[in-house]
């Protein structure tokens, strides 16, 4: 099958090299435009053109998807593929493909339509999602769908994980249906909708106030991007993996005071605490959290930290 692919991070990567390895023809890569990734000046491309260019295969790195409509119609496509390409795609653009724009969308439709699937699964505390191979709509993630894989969300999957296990079930699931798209007809979404919105970072604050299953899962969550994350002395703490402790307390442990990190990387929330495993502090890498915590300075009088308030 001769094929657009539009994709642009390193999740989109492995789909195209199934694609080009299961001997479909590529005649046109999409992706974003090469971007400052880093605190220097040079721009580097995306993944997925990095790994376009290693392939051989023509690339576009358009502003604007819809400029590249006069290339996707010249190169004579049958199907376009699309996996998180980072644009929204424009009616003109649609209609340019006999047969459309499939979209590995890694949610099952139509929950969490939208920027963050993955990580607004985890938030939500969701036993499982999945992929679906969608047809793509001038809607937001709106049209029919023609297959979907469903898998169950394990209890520590981080979303940098269950992102990596989705882009195999979604190649595996694109491999498996694509020979048979001509002849099928997808079928409409059916439920409520629910949007994973764009994250923003201050999501991704540990309020103590709150308990500490729900920042377990944010902390789940915002790994590996953007972090979660507390101030203590003013310096900014990512916290990469953490665990809710057993609310039952022995004479020998007790859970810290609200807003406290004690000797053992355990902070106290409105229920039960939350013990940081892994931390990144500012300016440093990743490393132990009991490591780090055993290298900060606490208060003399209770040998805790304190947890900025929210404003800071």
């Amino acid at each position: 099958m001769r094929l657009a692919y539009f994709g642009s991070p390193e999740d989109a990567v492995v789909p195209l090299r199934a694609l080009v390895d299961a001997g479909h023809d590529i005649a046109l890569v999409v992706t974003q435009p090469d971007r400052r990734r880093g605190r220097g000046t040079a721009t580097t491309p995306s993944p997925v053109k990095a790994a376009a260019l290693e392939l051989g295969l023509p690339v576009r790195t358009p502003e604007k998807a819809r400029e590249v409509t006069d290339d996707l119609r010249s190169a004579g496509v049958d199907l376009a593929v699309v996996v998180a390409f980072g644009q929204l795609l424009p009616p003109s653009l649609l209609e340019t493909v006999p047969g459309g724009f499939l979209n590995v969308h890694y949610s099952l439709l139509p929950r969490w339509r939208g920027a963050a699937p993955v990580e607004r699964a985890i938030l939500a505390g969701d036993a499982e999602t999945g992929v679906c191979l969608m047809q793509i709509e001038a809607g937001l993630d709106t049209g029919p769908v023609y297959a979907y894989e469903r898998t169950a969300i394990a209890p520590h999957e981080t979303a940098g994980e269950l992102r990596a296990r989705l882009t195999q079930l979604g190649t595996e699931l694109l491999l498996r249906e694509l020979p048979t798209l001509a002849t099928a007809t997808p079928t409409p979404q059916i439920g409520e909708p629910t949007y994973a919105a764009k994250l923003e970072i201050d999501e991704f604050r540990l309020d103590p106030n709150r308990p500490a299953s729900e920042l377990e899962r944010v902390v789940r969550a915002g790994n590996p991007r953007p972090g979660a994350w507390v101030t203590i002395g003013g310096s900014r703490l990512k916290v990469l993996r953490a665990h809710a402790t057993d609310d039952a307390a022995t004479d020998d442990t007790a859970t810290p005071a609200l807003g406290d990190i004690d000797d053992d990387s355990v902070l106290g929330t409105a229920d039960g605490g939350l013990a940081f495993d892994e931390v990144q502090p500012a300016g440093k890498r990743a490393m132990p959290a009991r490591a780090w915590r055993h290298g900060v300075r606490a208060d003399t009088s209770t040998n805790a930290l304190r947890v900025d308030p929210s404003s800071a």
